[in-house]
């Protein structure tokens, strides 16, 4: 199995929801303590894997079939931020910049090739 795989099947799991909950709770994510936010971001992540297991690539350093549920979120936080940036009067756009900057710079591996997984 591929890291996307595993990624994709722990994303069903209660696990994969406590820990997109830190992810957003440590790294002062606006929409944290949004449940319904959460899921949403969350079967975002599960659609991303499930296209990087048919081969998608989405971050340029990290081939499709290392792609895990921390880059999946992100990728998915930064596509939805992407898809806000327009809306006049969102002021939540910078914070939720600021958080993709915090779990990129704080989790780098995430983000990275891994050569000792092949």
């Amino acid at each position: 199995m591929s890291i996307a795989s595993d990624a994709y099947h722990f994303c069903s799991t209660f696990e994969a929801e406590i820990l997109l909950e830190l992810l957003l709770r440590f790294w002062d994510h606006p929409y944290a303590a949004e449940r319904e936010y959460r899921n949403d971001l969350i079967e975002k992540a599960t659609e991303t894997l499930a296209s990087a297991m048919r081969g998608d690539q989405f971050i340029a350093e990290l081939p499709a079939e290392q792609m895990n549920f921390v880059a999946a979120a992100w990728y998915s936080e930064f596509v939805g931020l992407e898809a806000d940036i327009d809306t006049p009067g969102l002021e939540t756009n910078s914070l939720r910049q600021e958080w993709l900057d915090k779990v990129r710079s704080g989790l780098p591996s995430c983000f990275c090739e891994q050569d000792h997984l092949n």
